[in-house]
């Protein structure tokens, strides 16, 4: 579909890896926190401007390898892959406990969450991982298909950062005070990601 090799697949693993734990979350979760509703949507807008100039940046990249080295574009696809299950196993064997702590200056949610985005290694090495993993070099629309994905990726972080906005002052808040459940979800998400990273190494 324009391109990608396997869209559902696709929106599987995003919407997986946007409820890992990380920056963004608790950006998210300490703005609404702190803001209220009005604070935690602006942070929400901080976030998806941040995560769509990552994205575009990678686009740049991606589509360079793509028309002048398809192989370096190949190998690129194989780190990729290796990267998602090397970040699924460590968070498989983390600690209780251990993660980024977020601190965001109150009125300042929209600006702050965006410089959390763009200046996170994490998140620019998570598209660089991620992104190329879909895309098929034979069936490549150009810019169809990244604009195809880039909308795609807006439309399910805004409903997943929507529902986080929503729930943070009950279900979000229960579910980081308890740490085995919070653990138990960090496990199972990595064992995910290992899952991903391995089934898109064997699909090269």
């Amino acid at each position: 579909m324009f391109g990608i090799s396997d869209y559902g697949a696709f929106v599987a693993a995003f919407v997986l890896l946007l409820f890992l734990p990380g920056p963004g979350n608790l950006a998210l979760i300490t703005s609404t926190s702190q803001g209220g509703v009005r604070g935690g949507f602006a942070s929400v807008l901080g976030l998806l401007l941040g995560d769509q100039i990552l994205l575009w940046l990678t686009v740049a990249g991606v589509a360079a390898l793509l028309q002048s080295y398809p192989h370096l574009f190949m190998a690129m696809q194989w780190v990729g892959a290796a990267y998602l299950a090397w970040l699924g196993a460590k968070m498989v064997l983390a600690k209780p406990g251990e993660g980024p702590a977020i601190k965001i200056t109150p009125g300042k949610y929209f600006k702050e969450t965006m410089l959390i985005t763009l200046l996170n290694p994490k998140a620019i090495m998570f598209y660089f991982a991620f992104f190329p993993q879909f895309i098929d070099p034979q069936q490549h629309q150009g810019m169809t298909t990244f604009v195809f994905m880039a909308v795609t990726i807006a439309v399910l972080g805004f409903l997943y950062c929507f529902g986080v906005v929503l729930i943070t002052h009950t279900m979000a808040e229960r579910i980081r005070a308890n740490p085995k459940m919070s653990a138990f979800l960090q496990k199972l998400a990595g064992v995910c990601l290992i899952g991903f990273g391995l089934k898109l190494a064997v699909g090269k």
